[in-house]
């Protein structure tokens, strides 16, 4: 059965940049996450256009303390784990 984590708060002060952020240190999990992204975008028709924020300053600032971290639309949706493609485009 697939968990969909909807409880995170909504995040403040967005800059209202792309509509998908990627937050993470870098690692292969967290480039994981931004592609599948990307193609979660891409095959809903909209611009695979993801921003990818790795400085931990600015993740702490969005309160989130795992990553990688998922925020769409300006809340956080995922925190410490790799979705699918499938996945975010539930979120979308």
């Amino acid at each position: 059965m697939e968990e969909k984590t909807t409880n995170f708060t909504a995040v403040s002060g967005t800059d209202g940049g792309n509509r998908i952020k990627v937050l993470g240190g870098g690692c292969k999990k967290c480039e994981a996450l931004k592609k599948a992204s990307e193609e979660a975008l891409a095959a809903k028709g909209e611009k695979p256009e993801v921003d990818y924020i790795t400085d931990m300053a600015s993740i702490a600032s969005y309160g989130v303390m795992s990553t990688p971290a998922l925020i769409v639309d300006g809340k956080i949706v995922s925190m410490g784990r790799v979705l699918t493609k499938e996945q975010v485009e539930t979120y979308l």
